[in-house]
């Protein structure tokens, strides 16, 4: 199978980068700007009790770095639109990043929160999607 020129392809990898990029921007300053309860752009109402409020504001405090993380990795996806064929490696670090991240929803065991309709979506993404992105990106002809 041929590499995909630059063209449609590649302009179809740029809006999905684009749009991904600006999804995960989204949810990064959600959690980088709100912690452990976000800033509720993502869900109504409270869903917590904290009890020990020292150990939740260092949770929550963890929390807003991985949102500060998860942040950055949706500017880099838009860095990577911009511009793709300086940051082919990092957009492969990238999916990586994403796909080890669906791994780790695995580790809570629970079927009914992994399958159930709030995270379906989200582990299929991560799990499927960025293998496929990748070798998406790997058929496109950069040069």
């Amino acid at each position: 199978m041929s590499q995909q020129h630059s063209g449609p392809g590649l302009i179809l990898f740029r809006i999905f980068l684009c749009l991904g990029g600006l999804f995960i921007v989204f949810t990064g300053l959600d959690f980088s700007l709100g912690g452990i309860m976000t800033m509720g752009w993502q869900t109504s109402g409270a869903f917590l009790a904290v009890t020990d409020a020292d150990a939740f504001a260092a949770q929550d405090n963890h929390v807003r770095f991985i949102g500060g993380v998860w942040l950055a990795v949706g500017l880099l996806l838009l860095l990577g639109a911009v511009c793709p064929r300086p940051m082919k490696p990092v957009l492969y670090a990238c999916f990586f990043a994403i796909f080890v991240g669906g791994l780790a929803r695995l580790s809570a065991a629970d079927m009914d929160i992994l399958f159930g309709p709030e995270v379906l979506g989200s582990l299929a993404l991560e799990l499927i999607g960025m293998p496929l992105v990748a070798y998406w990106l790997s058929r496109l002809k950069l040069d």
